[in-house]
């Protein structure tokens, strides 16, 4: 399966969260909410996705749920065999915990660039207030990376295919 261009779009988006991130923590208003600064300043508009968040979600804890949410992306992203699961199970578990109105707002928004975002998952989570949410920063421990071999059939698959998600380089010569 050819997914470079739905890979680029989760990169692209993990691009717009850390904006977000940015302007956010610009307004030096971290026990401010979310989305009292989306009313008060018009730069953060441009990031529909904040309208998603519970409404009163504060900056700070916007901040801690978001690196929770997304610092597995870039090594997801990355993988072989994309995990889209794990993928949106992250978001949804720590940005959208007990809010499944806002992960339903959520999902939608983005998927209009990547359809199969959060189509596996269901709202399991919406009875789970009480619940701590997992503290996955707290989890993670020494990762070293796999050594893989290339199977066969991906060796005899044309070159503009191979390099995900850009094409290997070409001889100039």
């Amino acid at each position: 399966m050819d997914d470079r261009f739905d890979r680029r779009q989760l990169l692209l988006h993990l691009g717009d969260i850390l904006a977000a991130l940015n302007c956010l923590s610009g307004t030096n208003e971290p026990d401010a909410s979310v989305a009292h600064l989306v009313q008060k300043h018009a730069s953060l508009r441009d990031f529909a996705f904040l309208t998603a968040l519970a409404p009163k979600m504060t900056v700070a804890e916007f901040s801690t749920r978001a690196a929770r949410s997304f610092f597995p992306w870039p090594t997801e992203l990355l993988e072989a065999e994309l995990n889209r699961d794990a993928l949106a199970s992250t978001v949804q578990q720590n940005l959208f915990d007990g809010n499944p109105d806002g992960w339903n707002a959520y999902v939608g928004y983005v998927q209009k660039k990547v359809k199969w975002f959060g189509t596996g998952l269901s709202n399991s989570n919406k009875d789970a207030l009480a619940e701590p949410s997992h503290d996955a920063a707290n989890a993670v421990g020494s990762v070293e990376a796999p050594v893989m071999a290339v199977p066969a059939a991906e060796a005899e698959v044309p070159n503009d295919k191979r390099g995900w998600p850009w094409p290997e380089p070409r001889s100039t010569s």
